[in-house]
């Protein structure tokens, strides 16, 4: 999913890399009157109403579902809507929600039938049906909005099959499909509030299915009231309130003075780690939680001497992570040895089983067999986007820590661009080496595989267009496109692990990526203010949050 600061030109076979940093991303939430960042420290605006206060640096484009593909509009969605199915809080177990049962699948695994609830009702009044989800999805295709793709590369006929049944049928078998219709702009909307046609979208309302809606939608500020006729458990407060900071600094300085009840996303490191420091004499609660954010490296295969595995093996044995960890994000990130996060239980710790971290002799070795020697020297260009200081911070760090461990063999060039220049041309095979971000757009093993190992047209080892062309290595295996896809139409849970186990050895034996990090989430909340967590899937329930 695309989030923050940086959104790039999608294609329909890839989602958005961004190249936002852990520290870019900053969410954040002032109180009072626009432009006043600071406000006084008596008391959150909302207290004593039951309304909560919280905000955010970014800046919410769209609300409209068919079109939302950032960060913080699909919080929002996510609270302003509800989906076919969603996951039991604190769980990664998925239950139905507008659905009442799990899919029924059909023997060749193309048809899901699935039975929905009768007693939803739109925040318009209009009654929630079969009808309303098929429109709903319909649009959500046929719009061509920025995650279109999502569905109508999946999906080839959405239908009304009963008042309140639908059938989705699929093109090809996808056995992460359920997943898929947890997305957060997989919600249903009102057809008496909007329509079917390509760019039809309205970015600044939403008449959906939620605990909340929407009362007020601004470039500075945004609202959710209760929704009194959910047909759900009722929200724990009376609303929320949310507002948008130009800074970090604002955001860690309205906190601290009392003036928000919730800071979300992410500050600066430093501040981080203040607030931690002070949680016990500050009044606050820090709530520190894992996150399906990958940060890593893409290797260029069409650029000497990258096209020779053992130079990709060499720099997956130079990196160091917990360097990394320690002088760039002062402990709040996680090292990352495999593409797929740590969150999933599939995941394994490939690249430091072969790699290890900063092993230098391994790096010589095999740098030595690839015919490299301080005669004739490697020397790597690292490129990142200039927006990023993290990812600065990271190639810099990574130059040091080379240069110092490989004196006279490795040099370590760093270069950047302005964003939307750099990711224009990794598509392209411009940049030897870029460091990239990756933002799941749900939870499943297979958004961390499909977009990085498969390829839909290639030849001579060198992918020429599909997902890993676009993500800037150039991979192309057939093998893997065959493990791909096995994985992805996979019905049985042993049989789909054993494939995506298997690819992920192919990622450490063939080195298209080198996983570098994932981020930790952080969430500031006052004491007396409960309810507040970051779920497993990422998600925020706003409608859990309550003042004590």
């Amino acid at each position: 999913m695309g989030k923050g600061n940086g959104i790039w030109a999608r294609q329909p076979w890839r989602r958005v890399v961004q190249f936002v940093g852990l520290f870019g991303l900053v969410f954040a939430i002032a109180l009072g009157c626009a432009g006043n960042n600071q406000p006084a420290a008596d008391a959150p605006a909302g207290d004593g109403d039951g309304r909560i206060t919280i905000g955010t640096t970014l800046t919410a484009r769209t609300l409209d579902p068919a079109d939302a593909y950032e960060t913080f509009p699909g919080i929002l969605l996510y609270n302003l809507g509800d989906r076919l199915y969603t996951y039991e809080p604190g769980t990664t177990n998925l239950v139905p929600q507008l659905a009442t049962e799990l899919p029924n699948v059909s023997d060749d695994s193309l048809t899901y039938t699935i039975p929905l609830r009768d007693d939803v009702t739109l925040h318009d009044g209009t009654p929630f049906n079969a009808e309303v989800m098929a429109f709903s999805i319909q649009r959500f295709m046929e719009n061509g909005g920025r995650p279109a793709y999502l569905l109508s590369d999946k999906i080839a006929t959405a239908e009304a099959t009963g008042d309140y049944e639908l059938t989705l049928t699929l093109k090809t078998p996808f056995a992460a499909f359920p997943a898929l219709l947890s997305f957060s702009g997989v919600t249903p909307i009102s057809p008496e509030s909007y329509e079917i046609g390509t760019g039809s979208f309205k970015p600044d309302s939403f008449v959906g299915t939620g605990p909340y809606k929407l009362s007020g939608f601004t470039s500075d500020s945004i609202k959710l009231d209760v929704n009194p006729d959910y047909w759900g458990d009722a929200p724990a407060n009376q609303g929320i309130d949310i507002q948008i900071f130009t800074s970090p600094a604002n955001l860690y300085n309205t906190f601290r003075t009392g003036g928000l009840d919730i800071a979300y996303q992410t500050l600066d490191p430093e501040q981080v780690a203040a607030l931690e420091r002070e949680e016990d004499s500050g009044g606050w609660q820090v709530i520190e939680a894992g996150t399906n954010v990958i940060n890593y490296m893409a290797l260029n295969q069409k650029i000497e001497p990258l096209n020779n595995v053992k130079v990709r093996q060499a720099i997956a044995a130079m990196v160091d992570r917990p360097l990394l960890n320690e002088r760039v994000f002062q402990g709040q990130a996680e090292p990352l040895y495999s593409l797929i996060p740590a969150s999933f239980d599939i995941a394994k710790p490939v690249f430091k089983d072969a790699y290890g971290d900063g092993d230098f002799d391994k790096a010589k070795t095999l740098l030595t067999e690839a015919g490299f020697s301080e005669a004739k020297p490697l020397t790597l260009e690292i490129w990142y986007p200039s927006a990023s200081t993290t990812r600065s911070i990271v190639a810099n760090t990574l130059k040091e820590s080379i240069e110092a461990g490989l004196p006279g063999l490795v040099t370590v060039s760093v270069q950047n661009t302005e964003g939307a220049t750099l990711w224009e041309n990794v598509g392209k095979g411009i940049y030897p080496i870029v460091l990239a971000n990756w933002y799941p757009d749900y939870y499943d093993p297979d958004t961390f595989i499909q977009p990085f190992m498969s390829c839909e047209k290639g030849s001579n080892n060198l992918c020429e267009e599909g997902p890993s062309q676009a993500n800037g290595s150039f991979y192309y295996s057939p093998e893997a496109n065959q493990l791909v896809a096995k994985q992805q139409a996979e019905q049985d849970p042993d049989a789909r692990q054993q494939a995506i186990a298997d690819l992920q050895q192919m990622m450490v034996d063939d080195v298209p990526y080198v996983p570098l990090w994932q981020n930790k989430d952080y969430v500031f909340a006052q004491d007396g203010v409960e309810g507040v967590a970051v779920e497993p899937t990422q998600q925020f329930l706003l409608w859990q949050i309550s003042r004590g």
